[in-house]
């Protein structure tokens, strides 16, 4: 056998013409001795997903006592006990299970067959749905599921797919033209489609993906030739959804993958970019300092540069005295100047020593920044090298100044020969 089966029924408390109540079902599903002589060895029911049969039943009990109903009259009162307050779904797997204990490959099957079937049966019932469970001591692999419907009147028929449409049907009425058996026929047609309906919602959620097919061989009148290979053809579509997952989650696996990696490189590129607007930020800033330094450079040496042109001018001073020395007023006056340690030349000597140290300072000073400004740009190198050697024009200068000034002194032997005074009488 390889075709779906599931079935539906309602259960009253005071249980039908074959006695079976929700007391009586309940007590088959935990397996109780009095209502579990059709199986030869009771074994405690497996729950697979909810809350344990004695605990069904307390809920049931509860809420039933605390249903109410209005009739036309208008005042509440209790619901009846024949009244249908539990509806039960069973359904089964054609594998036995001796098949399921003794082979892997059947049992994996037959445990994805149970986990579509519960997911169907949440989707259908949603919070309705109270409990599933399975029973292992019986020939088949199979559920039983227990849903309490949460209506205040507590009314099971209305989860009932084919007695909602006969229902709906027979309020409604004849149309025109018909009799009672003519709409009666009529909710019959509804109540069996509608029950179509329902097997086919079962058969594409859990019978196509688990190899199922939608009836059994017996029921269309089927060769055996003609229910294998519609068998084949099951299986066929079965695996054909096998791969069609497999493929589906092997995308969705990539997807991710790729989505992750690229948030990784959008991360690592932000990353990157933040670090290249730090350096051009840092690379601006260095710019500006080297910049600045350039200026400071460049207005030491036009210090400097003035300061050599006076240094200069006032050699130039210097020789002059010094061409005015020789001659022969000069030479008296230069006699007369050495006695008192020359006071020009004393002053150029004050002059010069404090020049020097303001140019050396300067040309310290200078020096330093230029070099400082030499790690941004190199252009500074240049200036400081013409810095070095205005200094050291100055210098030479300066010496020059000092050798001409060491020749216009007078000997010491000229001061002492140096005629005295007359004597007034």
């Amino acid at each position: 056998m390889a075709y779906q089966f599931i079935h539906m029924e309602c259960f009253s408390r005071k249980g039908g013409g074959k006695g079976r109540s929700v007391s009586y079902v309940l007590a088959e599903a935990r397996r109780d001795p009095a209502a579990s002589i059709h199986v030869p060895t009771p074994a405690p029911p497996v729950v697979v997903y909810g809350i344990s049969p004695d605990q069904v039943e307390r809920l049931h009990d509860d809420r039933a006592d605390a249903a109410m109903t209005m009739p036309k009259g208008g005042k509440f009162r209790r619901i009846q006990r024949t009244q249908h307050t539990l509806m039960t779904v069973v359904a089964s797997h054609p594998l036995t299970m001796d098949e399921v204990r003794a082979e892997p490959t059947k049992r994996r099957a037959a445990e994805q067959w149970e986990g579509r079937t519960v997911a169907w049966l949440r989707d259908t019932y949603g919070d309705q749905l109270v409990s599933v469970i399975r029973h292992e001591d019986e020939s088949h692999f199979h559920l039983h599921a227990y849903i309490l419907p949460d209506d205040p009147a507590m009314r099971a028929n209305g989860l009932h797919p084919g007695q909602v449409a006969k229902a709906d049907i027979m309020a409604a009425g004849p149309a025109a033209g018909e009799d009672s058996r003519a709409v009666n026929k009529r909710g019959d047609a509804a109540y069996k489609t509608a029950m179509r309906d329902w097997q086919d919602s079962y058969h594409r959620t859990v019978g196509i993906p688990c190899g199922l097919t939608r009836l059994g061989p017996a029921r269309r009148r089927l060769s055996r030739a003609e229910w294998q290979a519609e068998q084949v053809q099951a299986t066929a579509l079965r695996d054909a959804l096998d791969r069609a997952t497999a493929v589906k989650a092997k995308a969705e696996m990539y997807i991710t993958a790729t989505k992750g990696e690229a948030a990784r490189i959008a991360s690592k590129a932000a990353a990157t970019q933040a670090e290249a607007a730090r350096k051009v930020q840092a690379a601006s800033e260095a710019a500006s300092a080297a910049l600045l330094a350039q200026n400071r450079a460049v207005a030491e040496q036009r210090k400097a540069a003035s300061m050599m042109a006076r240094v200069r001018a006032e050699g130039i001073r210097v020789r002059e005295a010094a061409a005015r020395l020789r001659t022969l007023p000069g030479i008296v006056r230069g006699l007369w100047d050495g006695l008192r340690r020359s006071a020009v030349q004393d002053r150029i000597r004050r002059d010069v020593a404090a020049e020097m140290d303001v140019i050396r300072r300067s040309a310290a000073d200078a020096a330093e920044r230029a070099s400082a400004a030499d790690a941004a740009r190199r252009q500074a190198d240049e200036l400081a090298r013409n810095l070095r050697a205005t200094v050291t024009d100055v210098a030479r200068d300066l010496a020059a100044a000092r050798q001409e000034l060491a020749a216009l002194r007078p000997d010491d032997e000229g001061l002492d020969a140096a005629p005295a005074a007359p004597r007034r009488r």
